[in-house]
């Protein structure tokens, strides 16, 4: 029986495709605080390795606790979210410049295969949190003999 391709894929790749384009505008020195162009969302980079029998995911979200993430598995969908506290101001302070991004985050990336839900594990350090799913046997790649004659 022949799988249906699950429509949600090319709306995560169109989403990662816009948060990289809009992730590069921001990252450019501009003269204005980013905070006065939005709500304070951003969106943590993330690499997307595939092994053998797993499937590795690395989000950084530095400066933020890992109660404060939340991860999500719907099929092959991932979902990280979360928020970013900002510091207290004092109120005898000025800050001059503001960088660092504060707020809320979610950011949705496609799995390249089939995982088990049960067998993740998840890690956060300095600032990366680490996912590793367990593929499914159905994902793994099997090599199939071409018979001729």
């Amino acid at each position: 029986m022949p799988r249906r391709r699950r429509f949600g894929k090319e709306v995560v790749s169109l989403r990662d495709e816009m948060d990289n384009l809009f992730n590069r505008f921001f990252d450019m020195d501009l003269p204005v605080p980013r905070r006065l162009f939005g709500d304070g969302e951003w969106a943590p980079r993330v690499d997307v390795i595939e092994g053998k029998g797993e499937i590795t995911v690395k989000a950084e979200i530095p400066g933020c606790e890992a109660k404060d993430i939340e991860v999500k598995l719907d099929g092959r969908t991932l979902t990280i979210s979360g928020e970013k506290k900002q510091e207290k101001e004092a109120k005898d302070e000025n800050f001059h410049r503001v960088e660092r991004t504060y707020g809320s985050f979610c950011r949705m990336v496609e799995l390249p295969g089939e995982v088990n839900p049960e067998e993740i594990d998840a890690t956060y350090k300095k600032g990366v949190l680490k996912l590793v799913f367990k593929k499914t046997r159905e994902t793994e790649a099997k090599k199939i003999e071409i018979k001729t004659g």
